[in-house]
């Protein structure tokens, strides 16, 4: 029996599920609670890593974007299966540019904030707070008039967006799950998915250079280039209010390239922006 912990949103749960359902052995969910500010999701991952250190669980089930550069001392990523659509996704509208001057987006990302603004600067963007169902609720009640998320998210729950934001770089990790453990404490490599890991792998790699967290408006998504060892890797930082950004994409091995594009960020000003 392997224990998954997980937290306990709708979301959490089926991506816990989708997990246990393919280790190949039986399984059982625990739910992990965590006290902290509400937006704070690194929260999350911290109380998952002391169930996982306490021995209370065997293997802890992460969305890839909110684990933090740095993990808990003696736990490793020891998988990462096979990546959802990475992209931000949006409902209530089929794109940003189908929206009327002065519409209202609500957004838990000051990622998504920072490139919505930076590409359309007459949109006014609403902090939104809350799991998947409670934003489209207020989506439904006129809270806005659109809604950014992950289109990974929605598809997991069995739901489409009206819309997918393709100007967008998504963040670190977007559309992954990240399966955190102690080393050798459970065999869970047959759901390692080499691609979709070098591509997490190097756009962790890039915001570890920048000093970036899932509250910084930074952007990182690598795709495999066909026929090599290589990714092509975007990297985007901006002001939190969109109005300078700078943007950098770069093809090379995945264990190098998240450092190489962070270097030419940083000498063309990302860390002013970042300031």
């Amino acid at each position: 029996m392997i224990r998954v912990g997980t937290r306990g949103s709708a979301l959490a749960l089926a991506q816990a599920h989708w997990v246990g359902s393919r280790l190949g052995v039986e399984y059982e969910l625990v739910k992990i609670d965590a006290a902290g500010p509400l937006g704070d999701k690194s929260r999350w991952v911290s109380e998952l890593e002391r169930a996982l250190l306490d021995g209370d669980i065997d293997v802890a089930v992460h969305s890839a974007k909110d684990v933090p550069a740095e993990l808990a001392d003696g736990l490793s990523l020891v998988a990462i299966p096979a990546r959802e659509d990475p992209r931000d996704a949006i409902c209530g509208a089929a794109s940003l540019g189908d929206l009327a001057g002065g519409a209202r987006v609500g957004t838990s990302s000051l990622r998504r904030a920072a490139q919505i603004l930076a590409t359309r600067d007459d949109l006014e963007v609403v902090d939104v707070r809350g799991n998947v169902d409670t934003r489209l609720r207020k989506l439904a009640e006129g809270q806005f008039d659109a809604l950014v998320l992950a289109a990974a998210g929605l598809h997991r729950l069995g739901l489409r967006p009206d819309g997918v934001l393709d100007e967008l770089v998504p963040a670190a990790g977007q559309g992954a799950l990240a399966l955190e453990a102690r080393p050798g404490r459970v065999e869970v490599a047959a759901l390692t998915d080499p691609g979709a890991t070098a591509c997490v792998l190097a756009e962790r790699a890039l915001t570890r250079a920048l000093g970036a967290s899932c509250n910084t408006p930074v952007g990182a998504f690598a795709r495999v280039v066909e026929g090599g060892g290589e990714v092509e890797l975007t990297g985007w930082v901006g002001r939190a209010d969109g109005s300078a950004w700078v943007r950098d994409v770069l093809r090379g091995p995945a264990a190098e390239v998240g450092g190489a594009v962070a270097e030419r960020l940083l000498a063309v000003g990302a860390a002013e922006l970042l300031s």
